[in-house]
């Protein structure tokens, strides 16, 4: 984003800089036309706004490529991109072609309610009876994939099996998905399962407005006792940036009418919905509060009353790995009883396990449902998950650092002879702030600092880069973008993978000034913040 005036001053300052005449040492004057060589070539490609876009798409490589196989360069910055954004989507369609988008759910039932409502009167005497009985009451398996035909065609194909207290049945469904336009798509399903007949269905979505859409399914199901027809429309609106409303209308075995609210923001996820239906109708209320956190913590909590009873639910949700999150919810009701729900999503698979605890509100079950887990994740989490974690960062550290070993033994190479280079330049820049009692780098480091007596084992591993800083200093003042300080002349990368900070101990009017900002923060000195208290 700089501009040419930018350029052609940040040119001129280098090519002082690194001028072969300036420097009589055959060494140095190797490598400073090396160096020099480099920053000609570099404002080459930056001063031509062709091959600036140019090279801000495509790299070196699009630069070097022979004939410019990729697009014209006659065209303008504006084209330019323009064609890389239809190679781009050509790219996204071929690889469409080959993804079948895998989904899954795993969900085991689990009845432990003898370990909360026992009959020990009863069969005290049955052998086994001292122990209490947990089994498995029922399962559910399903799976889908999508098989693109063509850019706008999709073929999705489901099925899924289910199993409780020893019944059990399984269907297959197929459904063709057309796209018809930017505002909206259709989709035939057929369906056949051993406990239903064959099942036809249509579902059609639609954008009425900018801000507004329309989903109507319709469905017939054939059975021994004749066809049973079904139809859902639902009406959704934006009623601002990050509220939604809906209204919702079924009718057939189940029928309802359905309107919801729901907000989603950066840190919450509020909904609140209201129904009329046979033979259910209810109303529920559920927050859910978002942590800025690495790990993405969630929790969330729910109030739902009804014709069936009333249920709260609460319960909280984390990031245990880069493609998985576990969580875990407590469910309270009449005439329920007390439920663990424990829910892991494995990128696309989803792993359920509903755990029944009792059929009574019993104190008990709702303090070792909510502690119970508590206790095992973080042991889990101590114990295992977090070594686990460390020691997959260390191997992709170690990966890194030797698949850029010898581009970083040449930047360093390239760091060193810089800093050589700048000795004398930076002797004038020293002399003439001191003439005005001016800004005068003491000391600056670069790299991994540890400062946490928590890991106090860890190795620090930081560059001087004191005269390159110095060497940056116009007018007593010192100023770096919001962008990594590995590309500043005279640095190189000391800890590759690693959270850099850069370090800096300077003078200005006399006075000691000490600053520290992460590897990517803007920094502007000297700052009065920036003052060593003498008193301390």
């Amino acid at each position: 984003q700089a501009s040419q005036e930018e350029l052609k001053a940040a040119y001129r300052r280098l090519c002082m800089l690194y001028h072969p005449d300036k420097h009589r040492d055959p060494e140095l004057k190797t490598q400073a036309e090396r160096l020099f060589n480099l920053v000609h070539q570099a404002y080459e490609v930056l001063s031509d706004p062709q091959t600036r876009a140019i090279y801000d798409i495509y790299g070196r490589r699009g630069l070097e490529m022979e004939g410019w196989e990729v697009v014209e360069r006659k065209r303008t910055p504006a084209e330019i991109r323009e064609e890389f954004e239809r190679l781009q989507r050509e790219r996204e369609e071929r690889r469409l072609q080959q993804r079948t988008n895998p989904k899954g759910t795993i969900s085991v039932g689990i009845d432990a309610t003898d370990l909360f409502d026992r009959y020990d009167e009863e069969y005290e005497d049955v052998p086994g009876s001292s122990f209490p009985q947990i089994e498995i009451n029922k399962m559910h398996i399903s799976q889908s994939i999508e098989a693109p035909l063509t850019a706008t065609d999709t073929a999705i194909l489901s099925g899924n099996l289910s199993t409780q207290n020893g019944n059990g049945g399984g269907s297959i469904n197929l459904a063709l998905r057309r796209v018809t336009s930017a505002k909206g798509w259709g989709e035939l399903e057929f369906g056949a399962g051993d406990l239903q007949g064959p099942l036809f269905g249509l579902k059609i979505f639609r954008n009425l407005t900018p801000r507004c859409f329309i989903t109507t399914n319709c469905a017939l199901q054939f059975s021994s006792r004749g066809i049973r027809p079904g139809l859902t429309t639902v009406l959704a609106r934006n009623l601002d940036k990050n509220t939604m409303g809906y209204l919702q209308w079924r009718w057939g075995i189940q029928s309802a009418m359905n309107t919801s609210i729901v907000r989603d923001t950066k840190t919450s996820h509020f909904t609140m919905a209201l129904q009329l239906g046979i033979p259910h109708s209810f109303m529920m209320v559920s927050y859910q509060h978002k942590f800025q956190d690495e790990d993405q913590t969630r929790v969330k909590g729910s109030l739902k009353a009804g014709f069936f009873g009333t249920i709260v639910e609460y319960g909280a949700e984390r990031k245990i790995s880069r493609h998985s999150i576990l969580g875990a919810t407590i469910s309270v009701g009449v005439p329920q009883g007390v439920s663990l729900k424990i829910k892991l999503n494995r990128a696309s698979q989803t792993y359920f396990f509903p755990v029944h605890l009792t059929d009574q509100l019993l104190p008990s079950a709702v303090f070792y449902a909510t502690v119970g887990p508590l206790v095992i994740y973080f042991a889990i989490h101590r114990l295992i998950i977090k070594p686990y974690l460390r020691a997959q960062k260390e191997r992709e550290l170690e990966k890194q650092r030797e698949s850029t070993a010898s581009d970083i033994l040449q930047k360093k190479q390239e760091a060193e002879a810089a800093v050589r280079l700048m000795q004398e330049s930076v002797r004038r820049i020293i002399e003439a702030e001191e003439a005005r009692m001016g800004l005068i780098v003491v000391n600056a480091w670069y790299g991994k600092f540890v400062n946490d007596n928590s890991r106090k084992n860890e190795k620090v591993k930081v560059i001087d880069v004191t005269v390159p800083l110095q060497c940056l200093v116009k007018d007593s003042k010192l100023i770096l973008t919001e962008a990594s300080k590995v590309g500043l002349p005279g640095f190189y990368d000391p800890c590759v993978g690693e959270e850099k900070s850069l370090k800096v101990l300077y003078q200005f009017r006399g006075v000691l000034h000490q600053v520290m900002s992460a590897d990517n923060e803007a920094l502007r000195i000297p700052k009065q913040s920036h003052r060593i208290d003498a008193d301390g």
